[in-house]
């Protein structure tokens, strides 16, 4: 059997031999106000995009397949960041693959919804490739080896429809087929075929300035279930294979390659390596980043962390800041999601420490099942805190918790030099029924602080993952 989801209350009532018990489900915020039209000035100059229904995806409305190429003239830089997982997905070694033997450009990226061509053998890895030499083929002046990055996502274990594919990408090489093109239309197309379960396309654009000079920035992403990345620069193979968070960000700055992988590497730490929706990490994770330097004289250099650091620390906080907007939304759209939770962990030896300790509150079952319950059971963050072995020894004596709610008003301290406050319960629940809080601790035997962003269990998330393949 399957349901449609819906944003109103349910009632669930679960039978047993000797008792009845009714549960009340609440509905899930809206998520429409995260997914706005966008001028086109705003997004970077020479890219083009599309996204199209090529058939993986049962209904001919549901976009499946991502098209997107640099245009510049300028050389394209390219770097990645991709999953840890052991079971690396085909189009993540493929992905690895190209960077490493193009030295870090590449010119396009395809991606296809549906099916995470994962755990598929030699046939996966024959198909990745497929997508790659055939998105090659739309380039001008395509070179021998590939210069195209490859993304999947969907249902683990199955093989990729590839003739279908293979024809939706040809199609964009054809006159009277080909939609590509630089409107937000076409990026909006693009970012709507990344989708699996999410609920809206997650589409963010800004323009920035280094050294008086304006460049843009525009990205997508994808995400809503299989959620806690662990992502890191491409590693050479090892024979190890290392569906779910991929995530495109296109510039026309010109930067260096090894500047753009020191850059993301550093970005997704602070942004898409600090997210959690349920806590499992996916074979697919990828976060890609081309800049093609097309707002940018030919003569000009490429921004370089070694010949213009002043330059690259601008892009690379600039980077972080984007990455950050982009991984929120994932959170904000996670599956059955009712909050959208901020841990910030201060006064940490190292900022290894914080992260970590930030992680382990926002994978809690019992802390996110209290969220979704509005019950402010702060035993529970203490019991995730303690939890991690870190850099130096936790006093509990120095360590406080706080709620800080998101509309300005005062926080509440629940735990002060670790010693329990008289907690108002009545302004703990109005703090915790609001859709946006942070949750914050101070562990008190450093100065580091990390972020982590999360939201809670509901019953809404059982559902959607106890019915995924049906």
């Amino acid at each position: 059997m399957s349901f449609t989801p819906s944003r109103l209350p349910a009632v669930w009532k679960r039978f047993s031999s000797t008792q009845t018990t009714t549960i009340v489900t609440k509905a899930i915020p809206s998520k429409s106000h995260l997914h706005k039209p966008l001028p086109d000035s705003v997004f970077p100059q020479g890219y083009a995009l599309t996204g199209l229904h090529c058939g993986v995806k049962k209904k001919p409305e549901l976009l499946d397949l991502a098209v997107i190429l640099s245009t510049s003239r300028r050389p394209t830089s390219a770097a990645a960041c991709f999953t840890r997982n052991a079971f690396k997905a085909a189009p993540v070694v493929v992905s690895q693959e190209v960077l490493q033997r193009t030295g870090g450009r590449a010119r396009a990226v395809v991606v296809n919804s549906g099916c995470a061509n994962a755990v598929t053998g030699k046939q996966g890895m024959q198909d990745a490739w497929a997508m790659a030499r055939e998105t090659d083929t739309l380039l001008e002046n395509p070179q021998a080896s590939s210069e195209t990055l490859v993304m999947s996502t969907g249902v683990i274990g199955q093989t990729l429809p590839i003739a279908k594919i293979i024809t939706g990408i040809r199609a964009q090489g054809l006159d009277g087929q080909r939609s590509l093109g630089s409107t937000f239309e076409a990026w909006e197309r693009a970012a709507r075929a990344f989708m699996t379960t999410d609920t809206f396309p997650k589409l963010r654009a800004r323009t920035f300035t280094i050294k008086s000079k304006e460049y843009r920035m525009a990205g997508m992403d994808k995400g809503a279930g299989m959620i806690h990345p662990d992502m890191g620069p491409p590693a050479a193979p090892t024979g190890q294979l290392h569906a779910t968070l991929l995530g495109c960000i296109l510039t026309d700055a010109a930067v260096s390659p090894r500047s753009l992988q020191s850059a993301l590497t550093y970005a997704v730490d602070r942004s898409f390596n600090s997210i959690s929706v349920d806590g499992d990490m996916s074979t697919n994770d990828t976060i890609i980043v081309l800049a093609n330097g097309a707002a940018t004289a030919t003569e000009e250099a490429e921004i370089d962390e070694e010949h213009d650091p002043e330059a690259y620390e601008a892009f690379k906080q600039e980077l972080t800041s984007f990455a950050a907007d982009l991984a929120q939304l994932v959170v904000r759209d996670g599956e059955g999601a009712t909050k959208f939770v901020t841990v910030t962990v201060e006064g940490a030896p190292t900022y290894q420490d914080a992260h970590r300790v930030a992680s382990r509150i926002s994978t809690s079952a019992l802390v996110k099942t209290a969220l979704f319950g509005e019950d402010a059971n702060w035993g529970r963050i203490l019991a995730a805190t303690g939890s991690i072995p870190l850099s130096a020894p936790l006093d509990p004596g120095r360590v406080n918790v706080s709620f800080i709610p998101a509309d300005g008003t005062a926080p509440l301290p629940l735990l002060v030099n670790g010693e329990p406050e008289k907690v108002d319960e009545d302004r703990a629940k109005e703090i915790i029924s609001q859709e946006d809080l942070e949750i914050k601790v101070e562990l008190g035997i450093g100065s580091e602080s990390a972020k982590y962003w999360t939201c809670d269990f509901s019953y809404e998330y059982v559902r959607i993952n106890g019915d995924y393949r049906t």
